[in-house]
């Protein structure tokens, strides 16, 4: 039986495996190795591994580390997804953000049961975020 940990040591991160398993999910499709490589450094990442040291999950997030932080990128291999592990990989984002006072995140629709369970709900004023998207 495979045993999983959750790590916030970045020296962990597995840059082309993080690079290769976003370039299949919709949100990062077409997103180069460089803007990948920059998106990692910029933020604090977190993985999910496997007994043998394997990442399986990944997740980032862009904060301040106290007043604001976007979570995003949050994927887990397909191989390694119904075992509890985005669970196990949100709830440690989560310690690992404790005390931050607003935390964002754009959810896919099949992620809302499992991001609402990590204590999430809807804006609670959408009207007053504002979005500038460059293409």
């Amino acid at each position: 039986m495979t045993t999983y940990e959750f790590s916030a040591d970045t020296d962990r991160i597995d840059t082309d495996w993080v690079h290769a398993i976003l370039s299949t999910q919709y949100w990062a499709l077409g997103r180069s190795r460089a803007v990948q490589d920059a998106a990692v450094a910029g933020s604090r990442s977190y993985g999910v591994y496997t007994d043998d040291g394997t990442q399986v999950a990944y997740a980032r997030a862009v904060t301040d580390g106290a007043t604001f932080a976007w979570v995003a990128d949050v994927v887990v291999h397909p191989d390694h997804r119904r075992q509890g592990l985005g669970t196990l990989l949100v709830d440690g984002v989560m310690a690992d953000l404790a005390g931050v006072r607003r935390v964002l995140l754009k959810a896919s629709p099949e992620g809302h049961d499992l991001y609402r369970k990590a204590g999430f709900d809807d804006l609670d004023e959408p009207g007053a975020w504002l979005l500038r998207t460059l293409s």
